[in-house]
């Protein structure tokens, strides 16, 4: 079984190492500005394949953990999803409903890391604008912000995981979190942030360690100067990006374990959400002032969240399924986009004229 684990996973990280590589050598050997059609059009192919993946575990969902028989499916379910209930003696009937369950659960996980990562997308704008980074060269940022977000969210969740299996307190430590950043965000969401680049944390540890080139050099990570190789200012960037990616998994990922406890699937929705971050940037960085109750939205879907860590046992004698979460969470987004259409912003014009 474990080794049909390792396989399926190895299958996974080949196919995602394919489309990176297929991304940076093929669709964008040039660094260019990413235009709203040509984000629209990847952030519907990246949906797609999330929603294909979805149906591959409705229908072979068991080949992640190599479930071949009953006494198997009953260990699974009883490490990761004690929730469901399955058939005893009827083998097929439980597996489908597994499946269905995994599922579920990967899609729901899938669309709060989706909707969590539009947070991490008004910090990036905001990264991108303090320090003056040109439009041309934010794709490439991203995709190896992208990398490196995938490597620690692999950590990140597997370490998580091994410790809520050895520690069972510690949803609650992860369900006080979430409430605490989901109330945090509420209640300073509408206000001005700004980033000081002379005084981020990251700035002063890549100067204070490493030489780092007063100004950008084109699109390049290093440039060799009087014999020295040093770091531009576009790879500072890069490390800020993930240092602020590393912040959001703090959030991101104990609240998909809130759906799942499966580190697989927690996994791969983290990395479906991640791969379709950059696409989802360039959509939403044109249109993002639209919706000004967004973050607003996603501080209560925190602290829902939260609280449903907090009281995960009382829930499930209660019989709250996951499919409560998923609706709760498109309800969350809805409203808060909805609230943002009928109550738009008013111009700095409108706003004056209305106080004269």
């Amino acid at each position: 079984m474990f080794s049909n684990e390792v396989l399926f996973f190895g299958g996974f990280i080949l196919a995602i190492s394919v489309m990176l590589l297929l991304d940076l050598g093929v669709f964008n050997k040039k660094d260019h500005v990413v235009k709203f059609g040509e984000a629209a059009a990847w952030t519907v192919a990246w949906i797609a394949l999330a929603l294909v993946f979805y149906l591959i575990i409705n229908t072979h969902g068991d080949l992640i953990h190599g479930v071949e028989n009953y006494a198997q499916l009953e260990m699974i379910r009883d490490k990761y999803a004690s929730h469901i209930q399955l058939i005893p003696g009827n083998f097929e009937e439980s597996l489908e409903i597994y499946r269905k369950n995994m599922s579920l659960e990967f899609i729901t996980g899938y669309l709060l890391e989706y909707a969590l990562s539009v947070d991490n997308i008004f910090v990036i704008i905001l990264i991108f604008s303090s320090f003056s980074v040109r439009p041309k060269y934010y794709k490439k940022v991203l995709f190896w912000g992208v990398l490196g977000a995938i490597l620690m969210r692999f950590l990140f969740i597997f370490l998580g995981s091994a410790l809520m299996q050895r520690f069972e307190w510690i949803i609650y430590l992860f369900g006080l979190l979430l409430v605490y950043q989901g109330g945090k965000i509420f209640f300073e969401g509408g206000g001005d942030e700004k980033i000081d680049p002379a005084k981020h944390p990251v700035v002063k540890f890549t100067s204070k360690y490493f030489p780092v080139f007063p100004r950008y050099v084109r699109e390049h990570f290093f440039v060799l100067k009087h014999g020295k190789w040093m770091i531009t200012p576009l790879f500072v960037v890069v490390l800020i990006v993930e240092f602020t990616d590393l912040i959001f998994a703090v959030d991101s990922v104990p609240a998909v374990f809130s759906v799942t406890k499966d580190p697989y699937i927690v996994f791969f929705s983290n990395i479906f959400a991640i791969m379709g971050l950059r696409s989802m940037f360039f959509f939403l960085s044109n249109i993002m002032g639209l919706f000004r109750f967004l973050k607003y939205g996603l501080g209560v879907l925190l602290v829902f969240i939260g609280g449903k860590m907090l009281a995960h046992d009382y829930l499930e004698e209660l019989g709250f399924k996951t499919v409560y979460s998923l609706y709760i969470i498109l309800g969350i987004i809805a409203v808060s986009i909805l609230a943002s259409v009928i109550f738009p912003e008013k111009k700095e014009s409108e706003q004056s004229l209305a106080n004269s």
